[in-house]
C-alpha cells in the first residue's frame, strides 16, 4: 500500500486506499490519499505554497505530462517535470518529490519554518561579522560535531541504487534523533533536509527519486540547528568506481579548500581566501564557481558577513578576528568554465558544459592564535 501523497497531509501521510481516478485511468501507479482533504489539497491548493507548487499538484502534472506525450511519464509514475529545459549534461531530475518531512514538537526551531523567510538574517544586513562569546563558541563547537557525524552517517549509506530520497530520510531521522533541525527544510522554501548534489550538479540538489549510479560522485550537504545555532559541513564521495577525472577533481576539491584553512589567523584577509584556492583550482585544469561565497555562520544559517569568495581577484572586505566563526566552502568544476545555470526548481546549480563538480566545506572558528575546524572529523 501506498503512503498519501499529499505534502502537507494532517495525519502523518499513513498508507491510504483513495486513488487518483484521472491517474487510475491513464494507468499511472502511485497516485494515492488518506482522504478527499488531502486528495483536493493536492489538486487544488498550489497557490498558498509559493515556489513549491510542484509538489502539492504532483499528480496534475503527470495529468498533463502523459496527455502531451505518453512517454514523459515512467511506468512506475516517476518523470521528469522540467521536459523542455535545456540540460547542460546527463542529469535529470526524478518526480513526484516525497511529502515534506515531520519534525517533532520538542525539537527548536528556526525562524523560517513556518513560510521560508529567514527574518534574522535579512535584519542582519549590513550589520559586520559577529565576535562569538566563549558560551556562544562552545554551543557552535556542538551543533559542528554533530554536523559531521550526521554528514558521515549519510555519507556510509552512498552505494550505487539508493535514491537521493532515501539519503535526505536517513539525514533527517538522524538529525531529529539528536534533538536538532535539519537547517534547509524550508529556508527559503527548499523542499527536504539535505543537499544532493550529483555529477554536474554544483550544489542545491534536490533530493528525489532518481537512484545513485556506479561511477557517480555525490556531494552531500548538511546543516543542522541545535540550541539555536547551525552547523554547516559538506562533502562530495564516489560512488562504486569513478573514473580518474572524477577522482582528480575530487582531490582539487579538498586540497583548495585545505589550503585555504592554512592561512586563516587573526588579521589574514578574507579576500585572500580566494587567492589562495583559485591557483589550486587552475593548475589542475579545474576552475572555482564565483556564485556561491563562504559565509558568516552562528545563530544565523547564513550571516551576511563575512562573505567570503573562493576566487582570486574578489573585493571581499575585512580581516579575520578571534572568535569569527564562518564556512569556506569552494565548488570547483572540471575544465574552465566557473560558470553555472539554474534548473526551473530554482535550486539546482548545474555547471554550463555539462563537466562535473565538487566541492568540501568546513565551518571554522578563527582563535587567538589560528583558526579550529569546528565541523572536523577524525582521520
Amino acid at each position: 500500500m501506498v503512503s498519501c501523497q499529499s505534502s502537507e497531509c494532517p495525519n502523518g501521510n499513513p498508507s491510504s486506499r483513495l486513488e487518483c481516478p484521472t491517474c487510475n485511468k491513464l494507468g499511472i501507479q502511485g497516485s494515492f490519499f488518506c482522504g478527499q482533504e488531502c486528495f483536493k489539497a493536492g489538486c487544488e491548493s498550489a497557490a498558498q505554497f509559493g515556489d513549491l507548487w510542484l509538489i502539492s499538484k504532483t499528480h496534475k502534472i503527470i495529468h498533463s505530462l502523459v496527455k502531451q506525450d505518453s512517454s514523459a511519464v515512467n511506468p512506475d509514475g516517476t518523470y521528469n517535470p522540467f521536459p523542455n529545459h535545456n540540460f547542460t549534461g546527463p542529469m535529470r531530475p526524478l518526480y513526484p518529490l516525497s511529502p515534506k518531512r515531520k519534525v517533532p514538537d520538542h525539537i527548536q526551531l528556526p525562524d523560517y519554518v513556518t513560510d521560508g523567510i529567514p527574518r534574522s538574517e535579512i535584519r542582519a544586513q549590513g550589520q559586520p561579522p559577529r565576535i562569538l562569546s566563549a558560551e556562544e563558541i562552545e554551543k557552535m563547537r556542538t551543533v559542528c560535531r554533530m554536523s559531521r557525524e550526521i554528514l558521515d552517517i549519510a555519507a556510509a549509506a552512498v552505494r550505487p541504487g539508493i535514491t537521493t530520497d532515501e539519503i535526505d530520510e536517513i539525514v533527517h531521522n538522524a538529525t531529529i534523533e539528536r534533538n536538532a533541525y535539519p537547517s534547509p527544510l524550508n529556508y527559503r522554501e527548499f523542499p527536504k533536509s539535505v543537499c544532493t548534489s550529483i555529477n554536474e550538479v554544483i550544489c542545491h540538489g534536490i533530493p528525489d527519486k532518481r537512484k545513485l549510479k556506479e561511477g557517480d560522485i555525490i556531494n552531500l550537504d548538511i546543516s543542522v540547528y541545535y540550541q539555536g545555532y547551525h552547523g554547516d559541513v559538506n562533502g562530495t564521495y564516489p560512488v562504486g568506481n569513478i573514473d580518474d577525472e572524477s577522482a582528480k577533481l575530487i582531490r582539487t576539491s579538498r586540497e583548495c579548500l585545505d589550503k585555504s584553512i592554512e592561512m586563516c589567523k587573526p588579521g589574514a584577509l578574507f579576500r585572500d581566501v580566494g587567492k589562495t584556492i583559485e591557483p589550486i583550482a587552475r593548475s589542475n585544469g579545474c576552475s572555482s564557481v564565483r556564485t556561491y561565497t563562504g559565509h558568516g555562520i552562528n545563530n544565523l544559517f547564513h550571516a551576511p558577513a563575512p562573505n567570503i569568495p573562493h576566487y582570486a581577484k574578489n573585493k571581499a572586505i575585512g580581516t579575520m578576528k578571534a572568535g569569527m566563526v564562518f564556512t569556506i566552502e569552494p565548488m570547483i568544476n572540471l575544465g574552465s568554465n566557473w560558470g553555472d545555470v539554474h534548473w526551473p526548481d530554482n535550486w539546482t546549480a548545474t555547471t554550463t558544459d555539462g563537466k562535473r563538480s565538487a566541492q568540501f566545506e568546513e565551518t571554522l572558528l578563527i582563535t587567538e592564535t589560528g583558526v579550529e575546524v569546528l565541523t572536523a572529523g577524525t582521520k
